[in-house]
Formats: C-alpha cells, sequence, structure tokens
C-alpha cells in the first residue's frame, strides 16, 4: 500500500506542482490510518488530493479505497520543495 501512495503523491501530484525551478521533493512527514482491509488479489485504487501548496510545502491527502469502494487508508503526507543550492 505504502508503494502505491508514493507513486501516487510524489510521482505524480507533488511533480506537477512544484513552484518554477524547483528541482523536486522529498517526504518530511507521512501518516497513514488503515481504516479497513482489502481482499487478497483484490485491486485497489488511489486518489490524490492536495490541501495544500505552498513555495516551501505541499500537503497531500490520499484515499485508497476497493473498486467497489469500500475505503482502505487515508495517507496524508508533506512534501518538502528541493531547491538548486
Amino acid at each position: 500500500m505504502k508503494f502505491v501512495t508514493e507513486t501516487i503523491v510524489l510521482a505524480v501530484g507533488a511533480f506537477i506542482a512544484l513552484p518554477p525551478g524547483a528541482k523536486g521533493t522529498t517526504t518530511i512527514e507521512s501518516k497513514t490510518s488503515f481504516l479497513g482491509a482489502a481482499p487478497l488479489g483484490a485491486t485497489v485504487r488511489g486518489e490524490a488530493t492536495p490541501v495544500k501548496i505552498g513555495r516551501t510545502l505541499s500537503v497531500w491527502q490520499t484515499r485508497i479505497d476497493t473498486l467497489d469502494g469500500r475505503q482502505v487508508a487515508l495517507v496524508t503526507q508533506t512534501q518538502l520543495v528541493l531547491w538548486p543550492a
């Protein structure tokens, strides 16, 4: 599950939301609330939503659900924006 969340938030959302001139992000805080189980072999989907996007930090919330709509986890991550030295 952690890999799914990191991929959604880091590879897509946080990168697209980078301010001009920034070189990337790094996770400085991550909290996962496991709310239920997905059956073995089930496909899950994730949707990342920005809570706040700023010049130095962005905060994201990712909801992980089964395809039938049952919520499996809620993840909140804070990303530090990296600037060239």
